[in-house]
Order: structure tokens, then C-alpha cells, then sequence
């Protein structure tokens, strides 16, 4: 049945102008409520199968369940691991021996004066000197120090990526819920023009353009689904979680902008950054490393007992027997070692040096960042938001009431749509800011 059927069989009365915007109003209000309850239904998905997250929980889970940082504690294991090794003591050495036996048929005599065949068992234990053990204890405690350190920075850099994309996920779906109501009033329109042509109020080609306006506001709907889908497929490889496993992520794009002052970011910076932590503590094991060389340098005794039996062709006797042994160290002083190791420390020296400046310059650009994105929020809100809602309202309202043209009702649409797209892009960048102020500092210095 067409419009114009249906319009005769519900109102068989005449329509009059007032009665038609009577009409008007009352489809208006059911394609808005109808729209509304389609898009919910084919957007999102139902809220008893997602797991709701919120940006502190995500962290958590990251923390918990990130493959990348679970390979990296395993450098934890390897460093106890060492601990042990250093800890040992070297092994004596048991010797057995049997020599001049008569196993080649000489018959050992007085006469031939052969043999006799003796037998020995000998102990031989290594004695380390220049405190070796000492030193690889303390060589092993440092390395597990630099093995915790570069845990924390690699927790630090994956906090950070996970709430860069919680970040992600919050601008998208702002995006999304734009879009939406973009459309379901681009679909009020669509259908407040339905019911002008058939009143013969405005030609067919005004509802041709509104039905094209229509279909480019529903593929920003479908663009901004595709750019959440992504942001949160991003999230998921972050969590740890399974591509099966439905999600969302609750919270406010928004944040209070608050003011810090630069050299405070500095010095926390310079007192909390893992990473440096990482260089201070290698160049502490550096230096163990330079006394454990050193000390390997040094040769070792050897000390040993035998016990020895002689058995004859005149009688048996046993003996004992006390040995003593050290390498010279003529040739070999490890001076190699202690050569790489000297060579180390100044690599590492530079290093640090050059950490800190880099440390310093990343600070100084967050910062920096930080009070442009905080000045662009703040113009933002002060100048533009209630300008361009004002002005879409106005224009909607006299659009529906016939006194506007579909351009200037589309014209007036974009460019609210285009400040509140400006408005989410500060929210983020501010956040976005926020997080790089706490990551290159090491510390939550900002909420």
C-alpha cells in the first residue's frame, strides 16, 4: 500500500496543514525511537556476553597477562638461576690409580727385581683466592637488580601502550555514538521530507538529497564501527586475551586538565625512570664485574692427599702422600677480561650520560605537548562547542519548520559534527598527553 492509501485509510478526513505537521511530528517520533532500537540491535552486541572493563582493571590484566612482559620475567628465573651457580664451591677431585702391575706375564721376582704394583687413592681440593665466590655472589645479586630494573621499564612501556589504546578504544567509540546520532537525525529528515512530498509541500528532489545524505552519514556509522573493532582488537593483543573473548571498555574520554610545573616532571624523572635505573645498576655490575676479573687473574691453589699401598714380592707396605700446586701466573693474568671490562664501564659511563639527556628531552616534550593539548581543550570548550550547537540547533529548527534549506540544515550538521570530532581529538590527545607525562617520568604524577 502506498503513502498516500495509508494516509486515506487512517485519515479519511481531509489533511490540513496543521494536521499534517501533527502528522509529521508523530512519524518523526516513532523512526526516531524505532531507528534508535535497530541501530542498538545491530551495533552493538548484548551486554551479558562482553566482559565490561574499565581503564584501571585493563592495566591490571595487562600486567597479569601480557605474553611480552611474561617472557621478560622469565630473566627473573635465569637470574636466581646464576645466583646459585655463584654460590658453588668448586668440587675435589678424586683420583684412583694401580701401576706396575704384572699383567704381561713378567713374574715380578727378587731376581728380576720388577714391581712391586702399587695402588693409590688420591683427594685433590681447589682453594679460590682473591675472593672469587665473593665476587660472583656479588656479581650474580647485581645482575638480578639489572634483571628486576628492566622488568619495571618493561612494565612501563606496556602500561603505557595499553592505556595509549584505551585511549583508542574511548576516542572510537565517541566517534561511533556521534555517527549514530548523526544518522538517526539524518533519518528524522529523511522522513519529515517523506511526508512533505506526498503533502506536495517541497519537490522529490529534497528527499532525494536527504536520502544521500543519509546513506554518507550511515557509512561514517559503518567507518566508525571498522576503527573501533580495530582500536579494540588492539587492546585484546595488549590484554593478553583470546580473539573469542568480547570485551568493552567503560570510562570517560574526558579529563579535568591540570597544571604541573616542569622541573618537578625533571627530577622525577631522573629519581624513577626504570631505565635508568637499568644503566645505574649495570654500571654497578660493571664494576663487580672488574673486581671478579681481577680476582680471576689470580691462580688458585690445588692441595691434595694419597694414600698409596705398595704390595711386593718382599712384603706390603702404605704410605701417605701431601701435594701442593699453583699455576704461574706468567703468561695468563686475564688481562683480556679485565681490559673488556675497563673498556665496559666507560661505554657504559657514556651511556648514562647519555640516558639522562635523552630522559631530560623526553620530559621537556611531554611536557610540552601536555600545555598545548591542555590550551587546545580549554579553547575548545570556551569558544566553539556552544557556538556549534547553538547554530545546528537553530538551523535544525527552522529547517523543520520550512524556513531553512536542506544545504544550509547540512552545512550547519558538518560543522557541528566537525567541532565535536576536534572536541573528542583534544579529550584523546589530552589523555594521550597525560599518560606520556607519567610514563617518561616513572611515576603518577598526573591522574
Amino acid at each position: 500500500m502506498t503513502y498516500s492509501g495509508l494516509r486515506k485509510s487512517v485519515f479519511p478526513f481531509r489533511v490540513t496543514p496543521a494536521r499534517s505537521w501533527i502528522l509529521v511530528l508523530v512519524l518523526v517520533l516513532v523512526a526516531r525511537t524505532t531507528a534508535g532500537q535497530n541501530l542498538t540491535a545491530l551495533v552493538s552486541p548484548p551486554a551479558s556476553s562482553r566482559v565490561v572493563l574499565t581503564p584501571e582493571i585493563a592495566v591490571d590484566e595487562a600486567v597479569q597477562n601480557n605474553l611480552s612482559l611474561f617472557a621478560e620475567q622469565l630473566n627473573l628465573s635465569v637470574a636466581d638461576a646464576e645466583m646459585i651457580t655463584a654460590r658453588l664451591r668448586p668440587n675435589p677431585v678424586f683420583s684412583f690409580s694401580a701401576d706396575h702391575l704384572d699383567l704381561l706375564g713378567s713374574h715380578f721376582s727378587p731376581a728380576n727385581g720388577g714391581g712391586p704394583a702399587e695402588y693409590a687413592w688420591r683427594i685433590d681440593l681447589p682453594i679460590e683466592r682473591g675472593h672469587k665466590r665473593e665476587y660472583r655472589i656479588e656479581h650474580a645479586r647485581l645482575a638480578r637488580d639489572v634483571a628486576e630494573a628492566q622488568l619495571l621499564d618493561t612494565v612501563r612501556k606496556l602500561v603505557l601502550d595499553v592505556r595509549q589504546a584505551v585511549v583508542d578504544v574511548l576516542l572510537a567509540k565517541a566517534r561511533l555514538e556521534l555517527a549514530r546520532d548523526n544518522l538517526v537525525t539524518l533519518e528524522q529528515v529523511v522522513n519529515l521530507n517523506a511526508v512533505r512530498v506526498n503533502a506536495g509541500a517541497v519537490a522529490p528532489l529534497e528527499l532525494t538529497r536527504s536520502k544521500v545524505a543519509m546513506l554518507q552519514f550511515n557509512s561514517n556509522v559503518k567507518r566508525a564501527e571498522l576503527e573501533l573493532a580495530t582500536a579494540k582488537t588492539h587492546l585484546q593483543n595488549l590484554l593478553g586475551r583470546k580473539p573469542s573473548d568480547a570485551f568493552d571498555i567503560v570510562g570517560l574520554l574526558q579529563s579535568q586538565p591540570t597544571r604541573v610545573d616542569l622541573p618537578d616532571l625533571e627530577n622525577a624523572a631522573l629519581a624513577f625512570r626504570p631505565d635508568l635505573k637499568v644503566l645505574d645498576r649495570t654500571q654497578a655490575l660493571s664494576q663487580s664485574d672488574l673486581k671478579l676479573q681481577i680476582a680471576q687473574g689470580k691462580s688458585d691453589f690445588l692441595v691434595g692427599t694419597e694414600y698409596r699401598r705398595d704390595q711386593g714380592v718382599n712384603g706390603k707396605y702404605n704410605s701417605l702422600g701431601f701435594f701442593f700446586s699453583v699455576p704461574l701466573p706468567i703468561l695468563n693474568r686475564n688481562q683480556g677480561e679485565i681490559a673488556r671490562v675497563t673498556a665496559e664501564q666507560e661505554k657504559i659511563t657514556r651511556q648514562l650520560r647519555a640516558l639522562k639527556a635523552d630522559v631530560l628531552a623526553d620530559v621537556k616534550r611531554s611536557y610540552q605537548e601536555l600545555e598545548n593539548s591542555r590550551e587546545l581543550l580549554e579553547n575548545i570548550e570556551r569558544e566553539l562547542l556552544k557556538p556549534a550547537e547553538q547554530a545546528r540547533d537553530t538551523v535544525a529548527y527552522t529547517y523543520r519548520a520550512g524556513a531553512a534549506t536542506l544545504m544550509e540544515f547540512l552545512d550547519a550538521q558538518r560543522a557541528y559534527n566537525e567541532t565535536m570530532q576536534s572536541y573528542y581529538e583534544a579529550q584523546a590527545a589530552y589523555r594521550r598527553a597525560v599518560n606520556q607525562v607519567n610514563a617518561v617520568t616513572g611515576k603518577e604524577v598526573m591522574q
